[in-house]
């Protein structure tokens, strides 16, 4: 991405394309832009298994830091449960499948819009 001002859609593109090369499941990016002080995006996916999880999760710190864009915080590393990667504009949930369906951030969010992602992965 160099060359080009890094905003909050080029880091969506970069966590989907991140995360769907470690082949992530059900990913929804929800547009929260009017709806949360906390981010413009918030990007959600899961793994089937602790391995899956710390891999998507890891790519999506790789991408990001490859391309200049600042990792703020990562939590859940440890457990692989529910990973959180904080970019600042985009706030990266990357679930355990079991813990996904329980937390149900979608719902939680549901005033927030879907973005379609079908440009952004192969």
């Amino acid at each position: 991405m160099e060359g080009i001002v890094i905003n909050s859609d080029n880091i969506l593109e970069l966590v989907v394309k991140a995360a769907d090369s470690k082949r992530a499941e059900d990913m929804v990016a929800l547009n929260v832009k009017e709806v949360s002080l906390l981010a413009d995006y918030f990007v959600v996916c899961h793994g089937n298994s602790d391995k899956q999880v710390l891999a998507i999760a890891n790519e999506v710190i790789s991408e990001a830091q490859k391309n200049q864009v600042e990792v703020k915080r990562v939590e859940g590393k440890e457990s692989a449960r529910w990973i959180l990667i904080d970019l600042g504009d985009v706030v990266v949930h990357v679930f355990h499948s079991d813990e996904r369906e329980f937390y149900n951030l979608e719902k939680l969010w549901s005033d927030a819009p879907l973005v379609n992602l079908t440009s952004m992965v192969d």
